[in-house]
């Protein structure tokens, strides 16, 4: 009597429909996840009805069997869980975006932020560690250094400043150079801008910024 055997794994039938997945559970898609489901069972009852009786699968096999199966079916419920929960949360990205029309926000740059009628401009550095002296250096949009503020010591990380000598209409920029140690250190500088307008393409926010200009909401590093 011949005796026939079939696949090993009945999985390996099912590596298609296993790599397989969607951002939300369709009734197509749960056909489908059925319709793998029942594949294996019947691949696997096929395989007891032809094992070797002389060398026949045991408990184990069956099991390990049993258990990727479900395994594949826990990950695509688990993408599709994911898909849900990121499409969420670009939702509730742009909702907070929106609230920040109007706002001043934080960002990397050099350009100082003149108050309208105020005379005072502000601005502001991150340093990676702290500094022995910080000095910045204002120059007016010809590029003529028109004051140069001493800050003396400043710890690690954000710090702010501000110059009471600008001009309405004008554009200024600032240089920072902090020192510890008599080694000169990494200054980050970071301007103030406002915010007016904002927009969603595909998963990514961006700001449309008064003097940046369109900028990725991730940028932002402090909200005024």
């Amino acid at each position: 009597m011949a005796i026939t055997t079939a696949p090993t794994n009945p999985l390996d039938a099912l590596s298609k429909s296993a790599s397989t997945t969607t951002s939300t559970k369709s009734p197509t898609a749960q056909a489908a996840d059925t319709s793998a489901t029942d594949r294996f069972l019947k691949l696997l009852i096929t395989q007891m009805q032809n094992q070797d009786p002389l060398n026949p699968m045991d408990n184990a096999q069956v099991t390990s069997q049993m258990a990727q199966i479900s395994t594949v079916s826990g990950i695509q419920d688990l993408n599709a869980t994911v898909s849900g929960l990121n499409s969420q949360f670009v939702q509730l990205q742009a909702l907070q975006g929106a609230s920040l029309v109007g706002r001043a926000v934080t960002l990397e740059g050099n350009r100082l932020d003149v108050g309208a009628g105020s005379g005072v401009g502000v601005g502001g550095f991150e340093l990676a560690s702290a500094a022995d002296n910080v000095k910045v250096e204002i120059s007016n949009g010809a590029g003529r250094v028109m004051e140069t503020v001493d800050m003396g010591a400043q710890p690690k990380g954000m710090n702010g400043f501000s110059w009471a000598g600008a001009e309405d209409g004008m554009a200024y920029t600032f240089k920072v150079t902090a020192t510890a140690s008599g080694s000169v250190l990494s200054a980050t500088p970071l301007m103030r801008d406002h915010v007016q307008a904002v927009s969603l393409v595909g998963n990514t926010l961006t700001l449309q910024t008064a003097i940046s200009g369109p900028i990725e909401y991730a940028k932002v590093r402090a909200v005024n």
